[in-house]
């Protein structure tokens, strides 16, 4: 057999096999677009009963009383918690919660902020003592009946 026929043979095989899976594939992509079309709705087909089910409001410190927890005899809430870390400046608010929220040691911390490790290790730490001033400022004494 001639080389070049038998290269042209596969070629033309290589071809028809593209093109029969190129139009499968295209089958099966007009096929799941109907079947999507018709599972899909307009929002403006919806009722309002629908669309309330649809999104979902996030209710933060309505019930404080319940979300309380006593430390060091404070009755703390997450609102107040919320409060004193938002107290803290910047660079020392941001070195607390990359290090409890996000597991980062201070090495990463370091790297993140382009700064020192032993200065990262000092913005944690002397947080605690502007968190621990103002949570005593401003928390309620623990009392259970």
């Amino acid at each position: 057999m001639n080389p070049a026929r038998f290269e042209w043979q596969t070629r033309c095989e290589f071809n028809a096999y593209c093109k029969h899976s190129l139009r499968n594939e295209l089958i099966d992509a007009l096929r799941e677009r109907k079947s999507r079309k018709k599972r899909e709705v307009n929002f403006s087909d919806l009722s309002p009963h629908e669309e309330k089910q649809l999104f979902t409001v996030d209710k933060y410190f309505v019930n404080e009383e319940e979300e309380a927890f006593c430390a060091g005899g404070l009755k703390i809430t997450a609102k107040l918690l919320a409060d004193a870390l938002h107290s803290l400046p910047d660079e020392k608010r941001q070195a607390v919660l990359l290090y409890y929220f996000f597991s980062m040691t201070d090495a990463e911390i370091a790297e993140v902020m382009k700064i020192p490790r032993s200065t990262v290790q000092y913005r944690r730490t002397s947080s605690f003592e502007l968190l621990k001033r103002f949570l005593e400022e401003r928390a309620d004494e623990w009392s259970e009946f």
